[in-house]
């Protein structure tokens, strides 16, 4: 038996849900098609995603075909849930990108298609809607071609486009074998070499072959067509998943690897999750090694199979399964062995933040409790917290999201919320070199600690990176240790705020008070250096080399791509320039116009809002992150602190004071 774990992605409305629908129920696992409008569907289970249709969480479904198991995982396709699609990546075998037929190629399209192709997925394109009015496959094959990839290979073509009687014909040998000898022989040196010998004498089951071949290495995509609403063309990709899409690579009898890639909360309030097995096998009672070294014991497994997921005793390589018992369980944990590249982010993080409100002041215990329950399910919320306001913002990626996070919250936690305004998420970046150092027992250092830093500027996206200077034996590692995970947390929050990165910190000075102890009594620790101490000390010495250095903030940009009719042009060009937009290339088609720029994060809800009513409805707006630059002009934007404010000595010692007892 294979094992196919396969994506299914697409741009919000593609017809992603439907088209998994009508997958399972061409299969046999279930009797009647579900609606996304009514609410229906196998993998829109959450409340709010019937109300709204549209997929929010990932959801996983099992078929067979033939031989081939296939673990099938449904993805959200609106953009402010694109965390969703990062952690499901980690864990295909292979990937079909839903295309609508009418509107062709949109926004999410590209970002999905560039990220598949960087991680080399081997991907199916099936272009749905085929019925609809407006449909067309030339025009749409145009489309991929100019805007995802010229590396396609069409599979058949529609007949009565538009209609409902509209049909997928498979090309024949005679009219496929020629597209498939000029398509693959670009990439087959073997294979163009037997047709410049001898065009005949390349036979079509070698071309097919070769044809699974590319497409397994991801170098080619075969495109097919159809309507999840009406069938057509759906037994087709099934035939060319099970033929085109490679099997999971699995070694049940190797060590335990394997990736979490969702985290949910049973009826009990019990932690549910789920991992793909890359090698290795998990039984139940067995205890795995999970992220910093801690253990889990996993209590009970289930696996999916025919449409649902059923119990098991044990989970092997290459499957999907559902482990209770793992209290400390995060979504990104590796169990086990971890693999290369489990840590890489594929789309940027969220470059919006907000402040959540509870309604009734009461209701501030049970929003801590929620909103750490909902970061445990998507890391990227990123909680943040303010002792000082009692206060707790949210990292997001689009006002869709914060408005089911305010849904999330009242249906499944019964607390009622406002936001404040959204607002851009910032960085911090060092603009020389600053050093500083405080001695221990000199004034003004009340802390048994010696720590020297110099923080220099580093290559942009470098993060932060920790340098010794001294020798590592000349205290105990844990004091070292100490030292630079206070250097990290405190450059969480720089000069005005911001996430300070780009830069190098060095620690130039050490020193310590070795354990000493009164005579005939145990250990005094009014005497002797303890962890305390440094991470007491190092926020303050910090503080005082940023200063020295000096920082700038920058804000997040997003490259963009705007189409809209040639005629609107004039009208719209104000807008981008009253929306701090620069437009970088501009080219016209026709009656249609394309420009391309950068426009700053903080402006890009407004003018989603008001390019409709200037281009006629007809304009259509591509935006990504794509840099930070600095903030242009006035004064740099402050966040609050939410630490105990190492830039002021007196408060940050009081507190400090006050934080460990007197």
């Amino acid at each position: 038996m294979h094992l196919l774990n396969l994506g299914i992605l697409a741009h919000v409305d593609a017809g992603k849900t439907s088209l998994t629908e009508r997958l399972l129920h061409t299969v046999g696992v279930i009797d009647e098609i579900g609606s996304v409008d009514d609410g229906s569907t196998q993998t829109d289970s959450l409340a709010l995603e019937r109300q709204r249709g549209i997929t929010i969480k990932s959801a996983v479904v099992s078929f067979a075909v033939d031989d081939v198991t296939v673990n099938l995982i449904d993805t959200p396709g609106h953009p402010d849930f694109i965390a969703e699609v990062e952690r499901v990546l980690s864990v295909l075998d292979g990937a079909v990108l839903v295309i609508s037929a009418v509107e062709g190629v949109q926004a999410q399209t590209r970002v999905l298609m560039r990220t598949l192709q960087r991680l080399r997925i081997p991907t199916l394109v099936f272009v749905n809607k085929i019925d609809r009015p407006g449909a067309q496959d030339e025009r749409v094959l145009r489309n991929i071609s100019a805007r995802l990839t010229e590396a396609i290979v069409p599979m058949g073509g529609i007949d009565e486009p538009g209609t409902r009687d509209a049909h997928f014909t498979p090309f024949d040998a005679r009219s496929l074998g020629p597209r498939l000898l000029d398509r693959l022989a670009e990439r087959d040196d073997g294979l163009l070499a037997a047709y410049v010998d001898d065009e005949r004498a390349v036979s079509y089951g070698r071309l097919r072959a070769a044809l699974a071949e590319q497409t397994r290495r991801a170098v080619v995509h075969p495109v097919f067509f159809g309507s999840a609403v009406t069938g057509a063309g759906v037994p087709e990709l099934i035939a060319g998943i099970k033929e085109l899409l490679p099997a999971a690579d699995s070694d049940p009898d190797g060590p335990v690897s394997g990736t979490v890639f969702k985290v949910e909360r049973g009826p009990a309030g019990e932690k549910i999750a789920y991992a793909r097995m890359f090698s290795g096998t998990v039984r139940t009672r067995d205890r795995l090694l999970m992220r910093g070294g801690e253990e889990g014991k996993v209590t009970a497994i289930s696996v999916f199979d025919s449409g649902s997921d059923v119990r098991a005793t044990e989970v092997a390589a290459g499957r999907i399964g559902k482990l209770w018992g793992l209290a400390d369980i995060r979504i990104g944990d590796c169990l086990g062995m971890p693999r290369k590249g489990t840590a890489e982010h594929h789309f940027s993080p969220p470059t919006l933040e907000t402040v959540v409100v509870p309604t009734s002041p009461a209701d501030n215990g049970a929003l801590h409790l929620a909103l750490t329950q909902l970061a445990e399910q998507d890391p990227l919320i990123d909680l943040r917290h303010d002792e000082v306001r009692k206060e707790i913002s949210v990292s997001l990626y689009g006002e869709v999201q914060k408005e089911v996070i305010q849904a999330t919250l009242a249906d499944e936690f019964g607390v009622a919320v406002t936001f404040r305004e959204t607002t851009p998420l910032c960085v911090e970046r060092p603009m020389g070199t600053g050093t500083a150092v405080e001695f221990n027992g000199k004034d003004p250092n009340p802390f048994l600690a010696t720590v020297g830093l110099r923080i220099d500027p580093a290559p942009t996206g470098s993060g932060v990176e920790f340098r010794l200077e001294v020798e590592l034996g000349s205290m105990p590692y844990a004091f070292f240790k100490a030292v630079e995970d206070t250097v990290r947390e405190a450059l969480g929050q720089g000069l005005n705020g911001w996430q300070v990165t780009g830069c190098t910190v060095t620690m130039t000075h050490c020193g310590y008070s070795p354990r000493q102890s009164h005579a005939h009594q145990g250990f005094d620790k009014s005497m002797s250096s303890t962890g305390a101490d440094f991470r007491g000390l190092t926020p303050l010495v910090v503080m005082a080399a940023l200063r020295e250095a000096g920082t700038q903030v920058y804000e997040p940009m997003h490259r963009f791509r705007l189409e809209l009719p040639a005629d609107t042009l004039g009208a719209v060009l104000p807008l981008l320039a009253r929306q701090r937009a620069v437009p970088r290339t501009t080219e016209t088609h026709g009656t249609s116009c394309v420009l391309e720029g950068r426009v700053p994060v903080a402006r890009v809800h407004e003018l989603e809002q008001q390019l409709p009513a200037l281009t006629r409805g007809e304009g259509e707006l591509e935006c990504a992150f794509d840099h930070y630059a600095p903030v242009a002009g006035g004064s740099a934007p402050d966040r609050p602190r939410t630490d105990l404010n190492p830039l002021d000595r007196k408060e940050y010692l009081l507190n400090v004071t006050r934080r460990v007892g007197g």
